[in-house]
This record gives C-alpha cells, structure tokens and sequence, in this order.
C-alpha cells in the first residue's frame, strides 16, 4: 500500500465560498485541511484576496482529525493545546500527521491484545 502524503490532497473551494478545503481518509480517520481567510492559515503573500482557491498560495494550514466519534485531533498531538483544530501547519508537519494516523491504528491494535 502506497502511503498518502499532503500532494494526494484533493482541494477545491471551500463550502463558503472562500479559500479551500480538501480530505484524506486514512484507515478510520479524516484529515481535513483547510485554507483561507478567517482560518488559522499563512497566505504566501501580504495581497489578501477573499477568493485565492489554489494550494500553492498558502504556506500554512488549518486542520482538523475526526472519526464517527468525532473530533480526535488532540490524540495527535503530545501537548495540552485544547481545540479541535490546529493551525499553521507546515506541508511537512501535515506529512507528518498523516504519518502518525497510518500507525495510530496499529498502535491500538497492539495495546489492545
């Protein structure tokens, strides 16, 4: 199985009509990854344009983690921040992430028995 990276995020213009918003499943989690104004994103540059709809404009990200549970996203994280999201993520901290929701599963798995 090949693994996901930030590149296989599909984006496209977030449901409010400004910046973007695009997923990854990965076994029992989604990633949600979010950019744009009034998030806690980094346009890559000072020009603010409400309708910037392309990854590439953005050095930081807003992201979320769910499962049927709902939100999850502090498991992730080894600190005491206490929302439901994460801002100003890096690409390679989102590759990160993405790294630890492939081995949170076997984690459990192992604990478990």
């Amino acid at each position: 199985m090949t693994k996901l990276t930030f590149n296989d995020i599909k984006f496209g213009v977030h449901p409010i009509g400004m910046g973007i918003h695009g997923e990854l499943k990965i076994n029992d989690y989604t990633l949600s990854v979010i950019a744009g104004p009034g998030f806690y994103s980094t346009f890559n540059s000072d020009a603010f344009d409400p309708q910037i709809h392309n990854v590439d404009d953005f050095s930081s990200f807003e992201i979320a983690v769910f499962n049927d549970d709902g939100y999850v996203t502090r498991k992730f994280f080894d600190d005491d921040h206490d929302n439901d999201v994460r801002g100003w993520l890096t690409r390679d901290e989102i590759n990160d992430l993405i790294d630890r929701l492939y081995t949170a599963d076997l984690i459990n798995l192992v604990s478990n028995n």
